[in-house]
């Protein structure tokens, strides 16, 4: 029976509905033959709870939603990961979206989330905070980005301190004596706190040559295809160290150049990667990283959303930005 409710219940096992919805909400108020008999009406008759509907009624929610760029990249992956286990400690759960790098998308997923009245939004946004999010906001949806604030939004931000984590990483390579430097990742706009980081550490050491190496994407394919175009360099023109973006693609240059003849990784050019997704690890060249910690970042976040949402009115925005470390292996 499809939409069965509490009234086809009710009138199956020949109660009131107001015992029906005691069995659900107060069962200890209910006789237990009373109670066996309903609830095995209910399974007979496939009877669902709307816990949303509850929820909207009681004001109330334990659902908290996240919107990542891209559920298939093991980073935002294992966030999401993350974000549950600290949801779940909290006794709520997560409903998730991927925005795939589309901003509509990520528009239509806010939408979707807000209609299902959910406790608060985590977002790993495409474009930090939209109008989009701001109408959210002033509708009194607490809101989460796992974003470097560098303005002044109205919500909360949690994120690893990116222009720290890129001067990590060159500083790594100059410290190996490297010197050709090049960084491959894109849209820039999305990686710009790594390559302002990286910068920095050129800055700081005299004769260092550092240049970008576009790519569409983060994506290993990407890096895949960056790494042939190093290869191919004539020996003199190719760089001595590569910094990418994030670990698919810095897996996906380290392919190319192993596939070339007489390139040496890291003898001849060392590569370091960002994230430290799990697989980095166990690459046939155990690839060096910067880490971001996952747990700290999602055991912020949901603690920001259920504190705004316990007090929206006096609740005061944080920005949070956690340390990054260095993970040294045989691709460096």
């Amino acid at each position: 029976m499809a939409n069965v409710g509490i009234r086809q219940v009710a009138e199956a096992a020949n109660v009131s509905v107001g015992t029906v919805s005691n069995v659900l909400n107060r069962p200890d108020y209910v006789a237990p033959a009373t109670l066996a008999k309903v609830q095995a009406t209910m399974e007979r008759l496939g009877f669902v709870r709307n816990n949303l509907a509850r929820q909207v009624k009681l004001g109330e929610s334990t659902s908290i939603a996240m919107v990542v760029l891209n559920v298939a990249n093991p980073f935002f992956g294992g966030l999401a990961s993350a974000c549950v286990e600290a949801a779940e400690r909290r006794g709520h759960s997560i409903v998730l979206g991927t925005s795939d790098q589309h901003p509509d998308r990520e528009d239509r997923y806010i939408d979707l989330f807000e209609g299902q009245r959910v406790k608060g939004m985590l977002v790993t946004p495409l474009n930090g905070f939209t109008p989009r999010m701001g109408v959210t906001r002033n509708r009194r949806m607490p809101l989460v980005l796992f974003d470097d604030a560098s303005a002044d939004w109205d919500c909360c931000s949690v994120a690893m301190d990116g222009r720290l984590g890129g001067r990590i990483a060159v500083t790594h390579l100059i410290d190996r004596g490297r010197r050709d430097i090049v960084f491959v990742g894109g849209p820039l706009s999305q990686v710009h706190d790594r390559w302002a980081g990286a910068q920095d550490a050129v800055r700081a050491v005299d004769g260092v040559r550092f240049t970008h190496m576009e790519t569409a994407d983060q994506r290993m394919a990407d890096g895949r295809e960056a790494g042939v175009k190093i290869a191919t360099l004539p020996p003199e023109l190719r760089p001595d160290a590569i910094f990418a973006a994030n670990d698919l693609l810095a897996l996906g240059v380290m392919q190319a150049l192993l596939a070339a003849p007489g390139i040496s990784v890291p003898g001849d050019i060392a590569v370091i990667g960002y994230d430290d997704i799990e697989y980095g690890a166990s690459a046939a060249l155990p690839l060096t990283t910067v880490r971001q910690p996952l747990d700290a970042l999602a055991d912020a976040a949901v603690s920001m959303i259920l504190s705004e949402a316990a007090d929206f009115s006096s609740h005061t925005h944080t920005r949070l930005l956690l340390p990054p470390e260095l993970i040294v292996r045989s691709s460096t």
